[in-house]
């Protein structure tokens, strides 16, 4: 696994119940602050493999990304079972659920 790629997985392993994080966040994060769309195809090839809270990556605005279908119905389903709650369009409050890596005890 590229060194980036071990980097993301394990910034999305640690994003806690009932918190999300944007795809940018975590490209920033793992060290390359323009790899959001290199985050989106890294939960998609890994996600299911490496046991990932897929469901906790949200895009920049608060949205689930995922197209109208059954997986944006399980994603939402799954951050609701856990607390999060969505507004008005379905948007998360990023000021409320977003995860700030420095939150961490």
């Amino acid at each position: 696994m590229q060194p980036f790629t071990q980097r993301v997985v394990e910034v999305i392993k640690a994003i806690p119940e009932g918190y999300v994080m944007t795809y940018g966040q975590i490209a920033a994060c793992a060290g390359s602050p323009r790899g959001a769309r290199q985050v989106v195809r890294i939960l998609h090839s890994l996600a299911e493999k490496h046991g990932l809270p897929w469901h906790r990556v949200v895009n920049a605005k608060g949205e689930i990304a995922i197209q109208e279908g059954e997986g944006r119905y399980m994603q939402k389903v799954y951050l609701e079972n856990e607390g999060v709650q969505f507004g008005l369009h379905d948007l998360i409050d990023l000021d409320v659920y977003r995860y700030q890596p420095e939150m961490a005890p």
